[in-house]
């Protein structure tokens, strides 16, 4: 007696099989009662031939549609577990480079077990490295006039957007030369000058925490565009040196916007699958060329008793051509239809429902990357605002003594261009525990060492060492949090970092008004140290779920 095999495995062999009839008329077999068919001889092409009714040839109401598999449905079939393998084989037979990703890091997922990521060249779990281990080449049949249109397009929006955060380095790079000014100008001391970074950290907070709502209900663009727009109205409401409360509530304006831009800035970037790391390092490269700048220019108005507010006007000038620009570039667009323009898919909506925004919340590393944001960026401006008034107590600088802060966001902006190869060769999450070691050896030197000539060389090498920490904090974080996420986090941490630059620069003030301005190294110091341990406690680069 023969034994009808199983429908399925019958239907793969004889599709597998070259001896297979391709007859278009007759399915290939009829799944039917099986004690009907187990006494029907097989062919060796696993087809019940002999005395089997065909079901062509029964009537209809003895053969139920359900019970009918034609060929189309066959090839429809979803492959088996072994066929599956097969294929898994397959292709990574043709692609030889699906296992490693750039300059021989392993990015692939086998077996469950994934790759230590922090020891070597830089990670290729970002956006950017998740596109180079493609088994498929991206510009297999891209057509090139395309290609060249997507590659326009995304130098628009990067050129764009490093416009805004140029514009954001600008702003931060003029209290430290303007804060003596404001202090004579309003007779204050140390604690009460610091309010204006208080109302500061106000905006910044309530930037970071209605980013998120603000980009679901505008989107991308349009929210660019209305920070940059109210960013020049506090200006003009600084360039007349008008009362204390008006400038304080200018100061609360400018840090809502300034959370706000670079949130929207810094999570696009992140966002993207092509160079993501070295774009992040030249976005918030730019950001150091305009503090590097603004202090050459706010020293020059600080000496002027009578006209240094004027420093504002050229301020409000730079907002309003980044405004324009931004209108330009993105016309009011939402992200996704701005990725699209340059042949990127966005992988998170621009607009976050409350379901992420309560998933961001509740996870754990969000937080401990915010604080570090917090803390980083703090440090940042205390050194860029405060060091110029230690220099000048201290040191015994002259007025020319502002220009120890373009020195200071001058080594900035190069850390962040000239150690990429460096970040690259032994690895970010090793490169930033150097940086913050070597920093504190400098921090240490300025603290005891009374040299003029010595205490602004070294706040320029603190500069140099501190620029690339940032954005290897911003790709650290597209290793470790859920790609649906990604836009979200990046700028609640974004936003969490402009409220380090005021809460820290306050708190030191609170500081200097108690112990002296002599507090500022030992204070920088703590908070490195700081650094270096919220560092060790962010969990290493994983795989995560895209």
């Amino acid at each position: 007696m023969h034994v009808q095999p199983d429908t399925d495995d019958a239907s793969a062999q004889a599709l597998q099989s070259p001896s297979y009839p391709l007859i278009e008329e007759q399915p290939p077999e009829f799944i039917g009662d099986r004690s009907k068919q187990s006494s029907a001889p097989l062919s060796s092409a696993g087809v019940a031939t002999g005395s089997a009714t065909s079901s062509l040839d029964l009537p209809p109401s003895a053969v139920p549609k359900e019970q009918i598999r034609h060929r189309s449905e066959l090839l429809r079939t979803e492959p088996s577990a072994n066929e599956a393998r097969a294929s898994a084989m397959e292709m990574s037979s043709l692609n030889p480079h699906s296992a490693t990703g750039d300059a021989g890091t392993s990015t692939a997922i086998q077996g469950g077990s994934y790759a230590d990521l922090e020891g070597g060249p830089a990670l290729s779990q970002t956006p950017a490295g998740r596109a180079n281990n493609s088994s498929i080449p991206e510009n297999a049949s891209v057509d090139p006039s395309l290609e060249t249109a997507h590659r326009r397009k995304s130098l628009l929006h990067f050129v764009a957007l490093c416009g805004s955060l140029f514009v954001n380095g600008w702003n931060d790079g003029s209290t430290g030369p303007m804060l003596p000014r404001i202090q004579e100008k309003y007779s204050l001391g140390f604690a009460l000058v610091s309010l204006i970074f208080v109302f500061g950290a106000i905006g910044f907070l309530s930037g970071a925490c209605a980013n998120v709502f603000l980009t679901d209900k505008f989107g991308f663009g349009k929210v660019l565009f209305l920070g940059s727009l109210c960013q020049t109205a506090a200006y003009a409401m600084l360039a007349p040196a008008g009362p204390f409360p008006l400038m304080c509530f200018a100061f609360f304006v400018i840090g809502f916007m300034l959370s706000v831009q670079a949130a929207q800035a810094t999570g696009y970037v992140a966002s993207l699958k092509r160079d993501s790391n070295t774009k992040m390092g030249f976005l918030h490269g730019t950001y150091g060329l305009g503090a590097l700048l603004s202090p050459l220019v706010a020293t020059e108005f600080a000496k002027s008793p009578k006209y240094w507010s004027f420093h504002y006007i050229i301020s409000a000038g730079l907002y309003v051509a980044n405004t324009v620009s931004l209108w330009y570039v993105f016309r009011g667009q939402r992200q996704e239809v701005i990725m699209e323009e340059e042949g990127e898919t966005s992988s998170d909506a621009d607009g976050v429902s409350s379901n992420k925004f309560k998933q961001m919340i509740g996870n754990k590393d969000v937080h401990f990357l915010s604080v570090f944001s917090l803390i980083y960026v703090g440090i940042e401006v205390t050194m860029g605002g405060w060091s110029v008034t230690y220099i000048l107590e201290k040191r015994h600088g002259s007025s020319n003594s502002g220009y120890i802060s373009s020195g200071f966001f001058g080594g900035l902006m190069l850390g962040r261009i000239l150690l990429l190869w460096f970040n690259k060769k032994i690895g970010e999450r090793r490169a930033l525990f150097l940086y913050a070691v070597l920093t504190i050896g400098l921090e240490i030197t300025v603290w005891l060492v009374p040299s003029l000539i010595e205490n602004a060389v070294a706040v320029a090498f603190v500069g140099l060492l501190l620029g690339p920490m940032y954005p290897i904090l911003m790709n650290h974080s597209t290793t470790i949090l859920p790609r649906w996420l990604l836009t979200a986090c990046a700028g609640y941490i974004a936003g969490a970092g402009q409220a380090g630059s005021a809460v820290l620069p306050f708190i030191t003030g609170l500081l200097a008004s108690k112990f002296g301005i002599t507090s500022l190294p030992p204070f920088v110091v703590s908070m490195m140290s700081t650094l270096l341990v919220l560092w060790a406690l962010i969990p290493r680069a994983r795989y995560v779920p895209t």
